[in-house]
């Protein structure tokens, strides 16, 4: 065997110095060249387009070429072989994509053939040949056995394919355009630390996007390997930290240290990355802070969630709560006491609060307040029949805290104030929220909790009484002195210490946390961007505060370009408020496309770009918390060896479906095609 090896070098060599005799001089190969100095030599060498060396380098790229390619020449078919192929790989394509978008896992426990479902890779397969006669006829046990276009790396080649091609399509939208990052990390099913990586960036159309753009296992969260991940992720994928001009994380120290975190390690190499607390984060800080530092607040959350605990601990006490609150509402439709109508009065149950974001515990409290008779009726049975003595106890000392007053006041007022926070929770958590409309919210959101403060106790205190009535719950007279563990206080009413001591001191406290969390609001940059508002006919605009803008992105203008830039908000702020197109837009968002849409973002270049610097900035990172959630759909207990390649793969397309469903499948086929060397050339 090594005699023949040796062989066919040495008949290749031969043929290869008998081919540059044909062609041209064997100085390269043989004497060498060494008149590099003199150019014109080379041009002489190169000749004409008939020259030896012309056609020497086309026979060269020929070879190079995978369907002129020795191993292409050894396998050569048909055109009815390659049409059938093509059919074959298409449903391949076909069923990859389905697959990929509805995140399910490619293979099955058993693919024998013998096993009646063998994976929904195969299996999608197998339908789309029961429906499609052509192409069943050439698919699965029809293909010859050697090219069905089915086997583990065919799949993961053309998901490859598909992934690669969507992050080529966010790369060309991009372009050499600002964008923002938006990062976080969290642990998989299998215990493996990833980190998720999202762009924001506006498109061609003015249209505000954020995109997934990766996932990146990391072997520890320190902030110098997470920006070396990041690095890396950039450059292969032809972006530059230069483009960089907004940064949002989570909070974590990892991440926003002053000295050492991920925000100073990229503010080190670009200053005009600037980085924004996530909103949401901060939003539900405010709310933690408060139930850590008062006891009272404390102690109801940690009551809320025994009583979630204690009435959805067995399907029975489930079902007992869903049926007692079944016949309510029959007796009470029974009594014309409630409409009927479609949609009213479906199945409740008491939800349950969720670790990570406090503003779930508004739909606690929210299904409390509707189930709270059936609650009580089922801590009752719980305190007369329960398992156990612990359980018989526990919902004694249930039921004893919410027949108390202190129990009303602190359900309506948390409540109350869950409530108006919650408007602001769930606009941070949309893709396209630009921040001038979110501190817009913020203020707003200040403002109803000041005037809460001010004079929302009475109107709580009514609907405390009501609750109370209704529910057999004993009231207060508030004149009269104020008792706490039997003792009379004769110095204190009962209006003094729920008004002062409770209410009013929780709700300052709640406004103090907004203040101290949401500090930058109040920063010169997110100031001068509210300039650029368009609401109330432009009535913010202010050429001298967006000039100051200017200056905090040195990179995008100089100083020829800040003078140009007056002219042009002057001239612009003329026009567009005689246009009656921008009389009624309500964010900076709407404007962006308005400005593409009516061809002003050229008339006005340099104020658009701008306006684009001010919508990069991100609010919140829920599009990457997001991510994380697709990350525990596609990797699963039962699917928890999927390697982190294919995890990528998998959650780029699973998350940017639009984009998926948008790649055509001749896109991919040229695309795996390129991939590798493959024995068919289409």
């Amino acid at each position: 065997m090594p005699s023949r090896s040796i062989g066919h070098r040495c008949c290749f060599c031969s043929k290869l110095r008998s081919f540059v005799g044909q062609c041209g001089s064997d100085a390269f190969i043989t004497d060498g060249f060494n008149s590099w100095n003199k150019t014109e030599r080379l041009a002489l060498h190169v000749g004409d387009v008939n020259s030896f060396h012309n056609r020497a380098l086309k026979k060269s790229e020929d070879l190079m070429r995978q369907e002129r390619s020795i191993a292409v020449a050894f396998h050569k078919q048909t055109e009815t072989e390659k049409n059938e192929h093509r059919i074959r790989l298409n449903a391949s394509i076909t069923a990859c994509r389905f697959v990929l978008k509805n995140a399910l896992p490619f293979r099955g426990h058993d693919e024998s053939e013998m096993c009646i479902s063998k994976g929904m890779f195969l299996e999608t397969l197998s339908l789309i040949g029961e429906c499609n006669r052509d192409i069943g006829k050439v698919i699965l046990k029809k293909a010859p056995k050697n090219n069905q276009m089915v086997s583990p790396s065919i799949q993961k080649d053309i998901a490859s394919c598909f992934a690669n091609l969507v992050l080529k399509s966010i790369r060309e939208e991009i372009g050499d355009d600002v964008f923002a990052l938006l990062v976080d990390e969290s642990s998989d099913v299998s215990k493996k630390e990833q980190m998720a990586v999202v762009l924001r960036y506006v498109d061609a159309r003015g249209i505000v996007k954020e995109r997934f753009f990766g996932i990146v296992h990391v072997t520890s969260t320190s902030s110098s390997i997470l920006k070396s991940a990041i690095d890396t992720l950039f450059v292969e994928h032809g972006l530059s930290l230069k483009q960089l001009r907004g940064q949002g994380y989570d909070g974590a120290s990892n991440m926003r240290g002053e000295f050492n975190g991920l925000k100073s390690l990229i503010l080190n190499e670009n200053s005009s990355a600037y980085y924004i607390h996530c909103f949401a984060h901060q939003l539900q800080l405010v709310v933690v802070a408060v139930a850590n530092k008062h006891d009272g607040v404390e102690n109801f959350f940690n009551m809320l969630s025994m009583v979630v605990n204690v009435v959805n601990a067995s399907c029975k006490r489930k079902d007992m709560l869903r049926q007692s609150y079944k016949d309510r509402v029959q007796e009470a439709i029974g009594n014309c006491e409630i409409e009927t109508g479609r949609g009213l009065h479906q199945e409740l149950s008491l939800i349950r609060a969720g670790d990570t974001r406090w503003g779930s515990h508004y739909k606690t409290m929210a299904s409390l307040f509707a189930l709270f008779p059936n609650v009580i009726e089922v801590l009752q049975y719980v305190e007369e029949d329960g398992d156990n003595g612990f359980s018989r106890t526990q919902a004694t000392g249930i039921l004893s805290y919410l027949k108390t007053f202190d129990f009303v006041m602190y359900l309506h007022l948390m409540f109350h104030i869950l409530q108006v926070t919650d408007l602001l929770s769930r606009a941070l958590q949309k893709k396209d929220q630009d921040i001038v409309e979110a501190i817009s919210l913020i203020r707003g959101t200040k403002q109803l909790l000041q005037t809460f403060r001010e004079s929302g106790f009475d109107p709580l205190l009514k609907k405390m009484y009501s609750f109370c009535q209704a529910n057999g719950i004993a009231s207060l007279d508030m004149a009269e002195c104020y008792k706490k563990n039997g003792r009379r206080r004769t110095n204190i009413t009962n209006r003094h210490y729920y008004e002062f001591d409770i209410f009013n001191t929780v709700v300052d406290m709640q406004l103090q946390e907004f203040g101290n969390r949401f500090s930058e609001v109040g920063t010169e940059l997110l100031k001068n961007i509210a300039a650029f508002s368009p609401c109330d006919s432009f009535s913010r605009f202010n050429v001298s505060d967006l000039l100051e803008l200017s200056k905090f992105y040195p990179y995008d203008f100089d100083c020829m370009e800040v003078i140009a830039l007056e002219k042009e908000l002057n001239m612009y702020y003329v026009i567009v408020r005689q246009d009656e197109r921008f009389a009624d837009l309500s964010g900076i968002a709407e404007l962006a496309r308005l400005m593409v849409d009516t061809k002003k973002h050229k008339t006005y270049p340099l104020v658009y770009r701008l306006l684009k610097l001010a919508l990069v900035l991100q609010v919140a990172t829920a599009t990457v918390e997001r991510c994380f959630s697709a990350m525990k759909i596609v990797k699963t207990d039962l699917r928890n060896k999927i390697g982190d390649q294919f995890l990528n793969v998998a959650l780029i397309c699973t998350i940017e479906k639009e984009a998926l469903l948008d790649v055509t499948s001749d896109d991919v086929v040229s695309q795996f095609q390129k991939m590798k060397t493959r024995r068919t050339q289409l």
